[in-house]
């Protein structure tokens, strides 16, 4: 069990960095994390902010250096990447306004001093959303992105020393463009998941890349890995994370499908445990922080640091640690778990009083009883467990995108399913509802249930087997009163 625990200004000495999203939080050894550049209202930032780990200090380091324009550091960006081998940080890219960036620093956390880096070889072009990982103490790999007129699926390599860009040569099958995606070094693999690619859509497959290890002497090559239990939703903008033996992902936001054309913000935790190759549901005990994407999730000691983000609306500067429950500050929550606590959205949400929080729920559980006796009306949620099926196991969803498909040409082959899925979304969204036939109503109804039940567990953190008990509290009464399509 992990328990979320709200970083408050007292937990730190020294001055907190502002509010931002599409910034960077690289770790350098075990001893600091740097923060740098990012998006705030529409401002593109530059400044750097250090975390000291041992003494729990945020400072403002005063840098020096010297770029080909004669600037300090590195201008105004977000959306950049940033890798760290050893005490330098590297730092490629990003956008700023509407321009996207191909120039390339490092940054000497030792003293602090930037410097403009003239690489050569196989440059990249310059980009926006990429995604790169350190290959050992020496090299960066870099992936995909945006280069403001399409979505990217080259591969590069920087050596670090020499400062030689190559473009890998990868040969086979090849994941689809994408940009807004993760990039994670898991040994001698490098996984990448979701991402938003070619024409739009928000996807979520993982790849893995061999052929990245000099002294493997293999064939650089993608395989895509189908893994068991219960994956992550389709989404970009999220965060995987490596600790010990396990990845863990955080957040992200994916579209809202047929119900909606506002995109859908998540707070989930999904694992990626690499003893089992399965995904599975972290479990966590209390309320999670609120949704969010672009934001950073950084791995110190046994904790995760979250900071920042963006949800569409706002922009966070709030700081949490998701700790695990023998961590001594989650000792409150293991010793009185809170229940159903509001919701503590917003830049300038303080600290929760778990007692009230309780009492209040308790309150609303009775008024929705009470209300319920006073109207007469019964509404019995017990019985056999909600079977929630998958889009892929749903024989009448999947007969009804086969048919739509062969209805039309050009379908990427790629992601078959993926296309089935979404075609017949689009069919029921441009469809009124007496036009759809009767036969149609059972998958319809049942890819409704299946979009709720998932816009719930992005909310709440929850895992499938906790559905039912979600569905006897109030959150049901949202949803028991449909009887048919139209009301849909």
């Amino acid at each position: 069990m992990h328990y979320w625990v709200k970083a408050s200004a007292s937990d730190f000495s020294g001055t907190l960095p502002q509010p931002r999203s599409g910034h960077t939080a690289v770790p350098i050894g075990k001893s600091k994390v740097v923060v740098f550049g990012g998006l705030l209202d529409k401002k593109f930032l530059s400044d750097i902010a250090v975390y000291d780990i041992e003494n729990k200090l945020w400072f403002q380091p005063e840098c020096t250096g010297n770029g080909s324009d004669g600037q300090i550091g590195p201008s105004p960006r977000a959306f950049h990447v940033a890798v760290a081998i050893d005490c330098h940080m590297f730092i490629f890219g990003g956008r700023s306004g509407s321009r996207r960036l191909g120039d390339f620093w490092v940054l000497d956390t030792d003293i602090w001093q930037w410097s403009e880096l003239t690489s050569f070889g196989d440059l990249p072009s310059p980009r926006d959303f990429s995604a790169a990982s350190a290959i050992g103490n020496r090299k960066i790999v870099m992936y995909g992105g945006w280069d403001g007129k399409k979505w990217l699926s080259d591969v590069y390599v920087l050596d670090t020393i020499s400062l030689e860009w190559m473009e890998l040569s990868v040969t086979g099958s090849l994941p689809p463009p994408r940009c807004g995606h993760s990039a994670t070094m898991v040994e001698k693999r490098l996984l990448v998941f979701g991402g938003r690619g070619g024409g739009g859509p928000i996807m979520s497959d993982l790849w893995a890349l061999k052929g990245l290890i000099e002294e493997e002497n293999e064939t650089p090559g993608w395989t895509q890995l189908k893994l068991p239990g219960q994956a992550p939703t389709p989404r970009c903008g999220h965060t995987v994370t490596s600790g010990g033996h396990y990845l863990l992902l955080f957040g992200g936001h994916g579209t809202g499908g047929w119900l909606s054309r506002y995109d859908i913000y998540y707070n989930d935790c999904i694992i990626l445990d690499r003893l089992s190759a399965q995904w599975k549901r972290l479990p966590i005990g209390n309320e999670s922080p609120a949704a969010r994407a672009y934001h950073s999730l950084t791995h110190i000691g046994s904790r995760y640091l979250l900071f920042g983000g963006f949800d569409g609306k706002l922009t966070y500067g709030d700081m949490w640690w998701l700790v695990p429950e023998e961590d001594p500050i989650a000792k409150q929550f293991v010793e009185s778990p809170p229940k159903n606590l509001p919701d503590n959205k917003g830049m300038a949400a303080g600290n929760i009083d778990i007692q009230s929080a309780f009492k209040e729920s308790q309150r609303e559980n009775s008024a929705i009883a009470e209300l319920q006796r006073r109207l007469g009306i019964s509404v019995s949620l017990s019985g056999p467990g909600l079977q929630i099926i998958d889009e892929s196991e749903d024989k009448d969803f999947i007969e009804l995108g086969s048919r739509l498909i062969e209805e039309r040409v050009s379908i990427n082959e790629q992601d078959l399913l993926s296309q089935k899925i979404e075609m017949v979304r689009d069919h029921w969204r441009k469809s009124s509802p007496n036009s759809i036939p009767l036969k149609e109503l059972g998958p319809l109804l049942r890819d409704y249930q299946r979009l709720v039940t998932r816009h719930h567990l992005a909310n709440s953190g929850s895992d499938f087997q906790s559905i039912e008990s979600w569905l006897s509290g109030k959150e049901a009464h949202k949803f028991y009163h449909l009887k048919n399509v139209s009301q849909v």
